[in-house]
C-alpha cells in the first residue's frame, strides 16, 4: 500500500514536471516564431533558450516516468523514499542551476552539449563550471534512485526473475509481472547511461581544470555525450511503457496483462539493441570504427521492433471487439503508443545510412523525436498523472472535455509535427535562428509549426489545472 509520504512527494514531483512543461513550451514556440521571423531574439538568446528548452525537456519527462515506476512499484516492493527525495532535492538543486546559467549566463552549447563547446567560454566565466556541475548533480541524483530501485526490486526477485527468463519454460514456477520486468529492464539501461554521464562529466572537469595539460579524445567525448543523451531520453520512454503495462487493463476494467514467452525475450533483447543504437548519432564521423556504424545501423533497426510490436500487439488485443472502460487515462495511453510507433517509423528512416546522409542535421531529426515525445512518451506521463490524481477525489474530467483535450492534443501536436517533418524533406537544417532568404519554405512552416504548438499549449493548461489542482490537495490533506 502506498505510503503517505510517497503519495506527497510523486503530487510534488507531477506538479513540478507540468510547471517546466508549460514553461518549455513557451520557449519553444518563441523560437519557432523567431525563426519565422515574426520575433527578432538576439542569436545568444535564441540558443540559451533552445538550450535549457531541450535539456530541460529531456529530464523533466524523465523523471516523470521515474516518479510513475517509483510510484507503482510499491504494489510489489518497498522503495526507498529517502532515494526518492534525494533525487528530488538534487533535482531541484540541478534545473535551478540550469536556467541560471542559461538564462543568466547564457551558456549556449544545445542540449548536447558536444565536446568541445563547454569548454570555448563564449559566456559569463562561471557559467562552464556551474553547467558541469547542475549535470553531475542531476546524474548523481538520478543514479541513486535508479540504483535504489533496482536494489529493493532484488530483494523480492532474483535476477533471472527480474528478467522474466523462467518464462522461456512453459508454466513457470515464478511469474514475473511485466511490470517489474520492464521496469528492471529500462532501470539497467539508465544506470548504465548515468553512469557514462558522471564519467563524462569527469573528464569534462579534469581537461577545464587542467590549463591545457590534459586533452579529452573528441571522438571518445562524442560517443560517450550520445550515448548518455539518446539512451536516456529513449529509456524514459520505455518508463512510460512500463506504466502502461500495469495500469491499461486496470483502467479498463479488465485483467491485467501476463507475462509471456514473447514479452520476456522481446524486452530481453530490447536491453542490448536500446544500448548501441546512439551510434547512428555518429554516421558523419568517418574515423569512427566501421563496425560500430553497422552495429549503429542495425540496432537502430531492432530497438524499437521488438517493445513496440509486443505492446501494439497486446494494447491491440486488449481493445478490438472488447468492450472495456475507456477514461481519460487509457485514452492518453492508447493515442501515446500511436504516436511512439509514428515517431519511431520516422527515427528508423533517419538512421538508415544512406538517408541520414540527407537528413542528417535537418528538420527530420527533431522532428522523428518530437513526435514519439509530445505524442508518445508525454501522453504515457499525462496518463499516469490523471490517473494519480482522480485516485483521491471523486471528481473527474468529464466525457466532453476529455475529448477536447484529446482532439486539441491530436490537432496541435500533428500540425506542430508535420511543419518539422516537411522542412526536413526539404532539407531545411536545423538549429538556425533566423533562415536566409534561399531557404523559401523555412519561415512559413517555423510559423505554421508555432500555431500549432500554440493549440498544443491549450490542453496542456486545461491537463495542468486540473491535475495540479487535485495534486495540491493530495500534497495538503492529512491522509
Amino acid at each position: 500500500m502506498e505510503s503517505i509520504k510517497l503519495k506527497k512527494i510523486t503530487s510534488v514531483w507531477i506538479i513540478a514536471v507540468l510547471t517546466l512543461f508549460v514553461a518549455s513550451i513557451v520557449l519553444g514556440i518563441l523560437m519557432r516564431l523567431n525563426q519565422g521571423g515574426v520575433l527578432h531574439q538576439a542569436p545568444i538568446t535564441f540558443y540559451s533558450n533552445m538550450t535549457i528548452h531541450g535539456i530541460t525537456m529531456i529530464g523533466i519527462w524523465f523523471v516523470a516516468g521515474m516518479a510513475g515506476i517509483n510510484y507503482l512499484m510499491e504494489r510489489y516492493v518497498k522503495t526507498s523514499y529517502t532515494a526518492n527525495l534525494i533525487a528530488l532535492i538534487l533535482t531541484v538543486s540541478g534545473v535551478l542551476m540550469l536556467w541560471a546559467v542559461t538564462l543568466i549566463g547564457k551558456f549556449h552549447t544545445a542540449w548536447t552539449f558536444l565536446y568541445p563547446l563547454p569548454l570555448r567560454v563564449m559566456w559569463a566565466q562561471w557559467a562552464t563550471p556551474t553547467f558541469l556541475v547542475a549535470m553531475s548533480i542531476l546524474a548523481t541524483g538520478w543514479l541513486i534512485w535508479g540504483i535504489s530501485m533496482m536494489t529493493q526490486v532484488l530483494k523480492v526477485y532474483s535476477i533471472p526473475q527480474v528478467f522474466a527468463w523462467q518464462h522461456f519454460k512453459k508454466d513457470p514456477a515464478v511469474k514475473t509481472p511485466p511490470f517489474i520486468l520492464i521496469s528492471m529492464i529500462t532501470l539497467v539501461g539508465v544506470v548504465t547511461c548515468l553512469l557514462v554521464a558522471v564519467l563524462l562529466m569527469a573528464l569534462y572537469f579534469a581537461e577545464y581544470f587542467s590549463k591545457g595539460n590534459f586533452v579529452n579524445d573528441a571522438l571518445l567525448m562524442k560517443n560517450l555525450t550520445y550515448f548518455f543523451g539518446h539512451t536516456i531520453a529513449n529509456e524514459m520512454l520505455y518508463l512510460g511503457l512500463a506504466v502502461i503495462y500495469e495500469l491499461f487493463s486496470e483502467v479498463g476494467g479488465k485483467p491485467k496483462w501476463k507475462t509471456t514467452w514473447y514479452v520476456a525475450l522481446a524486452w530481453n533483447f530490447t536491453l542490448i539493441f536500446i544500448l548501441t543504437a546512439f551510434f547512428h548519432h555518429l554516421y558523419m564521423d568517418f574515423v569512427q570504427p566501421e563496425g560500430f556504424q553497422i552495429a549503429g545501423q542495425i540496432a537502430s533497426y531492432l530497438a524499437s521492433l521488438p517493445a513496440a510490436a509486443v505492446t501494439v500487439f497486446s494494447v491491440w488485443v486488449a481493445v478490438y471487439r472488447v468492450k472495456i472502460k475507456w477514461t481519460l487515462t487509457n485514452l492518453l495511453f492508447f493515442v501515446g503508443v500511436a504516436g511512439w510507433v509514428i515517431g519511431g517509423f520516422g527515427a528508423v528512416i533517419d538512421a538508415t545510412i544512406s538517408n541520414n546522409i540527407v537528413l542528417h542535421n535537418t528538420q527530420w531529426v527533431p522532428a522523428h523525436f518530437h513526435t514519439y515525445n509530445i505524442l508518445g512518451n508525454v501522453l504515457f506521463s499525462l496518463g499516469f498523472f490523471y490517473w494519480f490524481s482522480i485516485q483521491f477525489t471523486d471528481k473527474r474530467v468529464s466525457e466532453k472535455l476529455s475529448r477536447l483535450i484529446l482532439s486539441l492534443l491530436i490537432i496541435g501536436g500533428a500540425g506542430f509535427l508535420l511543419a518539422f517533418y516537411i522542412g526536413g524533406a526539404d532539407s531545411i537544417p536545423r538549429r538556425f535562428s533566423n533562415y536566409p532568404a534561399e531557404f523559401t519554405t523555412a519561415r512559413p512552416l517555423a510559423n505554421i509549426g508555432a500555431v500549432f504548438a500554440t493549440v498544443y499549449l491549450i490542453p496542456i493548461l486545461i491537463l495542468f489545472y486540473n491535475i495540479s489542482k487535485r495534486c495540491l490537495k493530495i500534497l495538503f490533506s492529512s491522509s
